[in-house]
């Protein structure tokens, strides 16, 4: 059955390059190892997506709102609904002098910020850089297997993963209580000192509503336990019950 936009579900991509075969993305480990692309500090698991929300590329999206779960699909995607057509005025000759103490990092290939945009160096030569501001696979087809593992139908499965796509934590570690048309959340205390929380937190709202119709109210609760030891608190337990008892018998 076709997924309606906005349907949240879990799904498995490998894509590669078509004409080179070259490795491009995986949320399969195995795949990325094969295609050379496997990053050691990266989780591999199945992509949260919002069907039709372009979370990823046009072309994926298309196909996903016509696959069912446990369907594997394989798809070309063509430029148009990939990363876009090469446009060669994004194709600059920048001086290396301009790049400062930098410039001995430069090497074919390297990514470099210019003017808040990110270009690929593609030739050094007579004192110049020649940058390209394309994406790294703009004017390719893309070749896309694809798996839907699971679509999110409950409230609790919705939120968990909406807060995990934002947020480095797993799944089982977020405690949720939903009341009524309320929500609260409690986040692992290892949580509370992430860079930009309170931003994290709002976008997690924001998606929590958005994909989440029948909620109105989002708290995010925040406990914090006593660091004595066990053996301190037993014993200060211990003189409560012994006075309490003098008291009593005097």
């Amino acid at each position: 059955m076709p997924f309606d936009k906005g349907s949240l579900i879990l799904a498995n991509f490998t894509a590669k390059i078509k004409d080179t075969g070259e490795g491009v993305d995986s949320t399969i480990e195995e795949d990325a190892k094969k295609l050379g692309i496997h990053d050691p500090t990266r989780k591999y698991e199945p992509r949260l997506v919002a069907v039709g929300d372009s979370w990823v590329l046009q072309g994926v999206d298309e196909a996903l709102t016509k696959a069912d779960v446990g369907q594997k699909v394989s798809i070309e995607v063509s430029p148009e609904k990939g990363f876009g057509m090469r446009d060669h005025a994004k194709v600059r000759l920048i001086p290396i002098r301009r790049f400062g103490d930098k410039a001995d990092q430069l090497s074919i290939g390297a990514e470099i910020e210019v003017d808040g945009r990110v270009g690929i160096v593609k030739l050094m030569s007579s004192g110049r850089v020649q940058l390209d501001f394309n994406h790294r696979y703009a004017g390719k087809v893309l070749l896309y297997d694809i798996e839907v593992v699971k679509a999110l139908s409950t409230d609790d499965e919705k939120i968990k993963a909406l807060v995990h796509r934002r947020m480095p934590i797993e799944m089982d570690k977020v405690d949720l209580t939903i009341e009524a048309n309320s929500v609260s959340i409690k986040l692992p205390n290892d949580t509370y000192l992430l860079e930009g929380l309170q931003i994290i937190k709002r976008a997690i709202t924001n998606d929590i509503f958005k994909y989440n119709k029948n909620l109105e109210k989002v708290l995010f609760v925040e406990e914090y336990l006593s660091q004595k030891p066990k053996e301190e608190t037993k014993a200060e337990t211990k003189e409560e019950v012994k006075e309490v008892e003098a008291k009593a018998s005097s």
